[in-house]
């Protein structure tokens, strides 16, 4: 399971909809907007 980095929910990789890549590593979203939120600002979002 994989915590989506905008609200904190926790995620299933393998049914998640929605994905993004971001240096080399792998974030999963719970919605759309969460999705749409990190694609606007990953560093914010991202874990460095």
């Amino acid at each position: 399971m994989a915590i989506d980095p905008i609200c904190k929910m926790t995620v299933d990789e393998n049914t998640a909809q929605y994905y993004s890549k971001y240096k080399g590593k792998k974030y999963y979203f719970c919605a759309s907007g969460c999705k749409k939120a990190f694609d606007e600002n990953p560093e914010k979002y991202a874990e460095n």
